[in-house]
């Protein structure tokens, strides 16, 4: 898989509406899994929004540790998430949705694009040889 075209698609979801943060990565990562796009989208819809409530980790990492866990049949699932978080960590300044965009502070540290972009670009250092 072409991990620069993954994320540049995924950019491309987020960006025209047609899939939110977590969709997009799952979308765009869908040939990880064996399932269809259509199927990640489905089982990616509910954990936009930091869980809907800004308070929770960024949708677009949770997209990318969940194309893992299907990936890996959930095996070790935990110590990739932990390495994958570590990296969207230092790309994108934070972790949790309301610290990304500011709710706060007032300041964005990484606008939506950008942590799908990352999403996938994280996914694709701690993934890319399985």
């Amino acid at each position: 898989m072409n991990f620069d075209e993954a994320a540049k698609r995924a950019v491309e979801l987020k960006t025209t509406g047609q899939c939110n943060c977590c969709q997009a990565v799952a979308v765009a990562l869908a040939e990880e899994t064996g399932l269809s796009e259509d199927t990640m989208k489905k089982i990616a819809s509910g954990f936009c929004v930091g869980m809907g409530t800004m308070k929770a980790t960024c949708g677009a990492l949770i997209g990318a540790v969940m194309v893992a866990g299907m990936k890996l049949d959930g095996n070790g699932t935990v110590k990739y998430s932990k390495t994958m978080s570590e990296e969207f960590e230092a790309m994108s300044g934070a972790l949790t949705c309301k610290d990304l965009k500011g709710i706060d502070t007032g300041v964005v540290i990484c606008p939506c694009d950008q942590c799908v972009r990352n999403a996938v670009m994280s996914y694709a250092k701690v993934m890319g040889e399985q």
